[in-house]
């Protein structure tokens, strides 16, 4: 299994478990949230190349 299918697993297992102990819409929120301050916090030069690079790109 490769890096990226392991943490896309555990992205998954982690969604599904905050849907069982949480109320849909606050896994919703974290779901959702902590990607977007992850981008947030990012430099403008960092965002300008997450944005640049394909999708194939970003594991390099």
């Amino acid at each position: 299994m490769s890096k990226n299918a392991k943490i896309a697993a555990g992205g998954v297992a982690v969604g599904l478990l905050l849907l069982i102990w949480l109320p849909w819409w606050a896994a919703l929120l974290i779901m959702v949230g902590v990607p977007a301050a992850a981008y947030l916090m990012l430099d403008p030069s960092q965002r300008r190349r997450l944005r640049r690079v394909t999708r194939k790109e970003l594991g390099r």
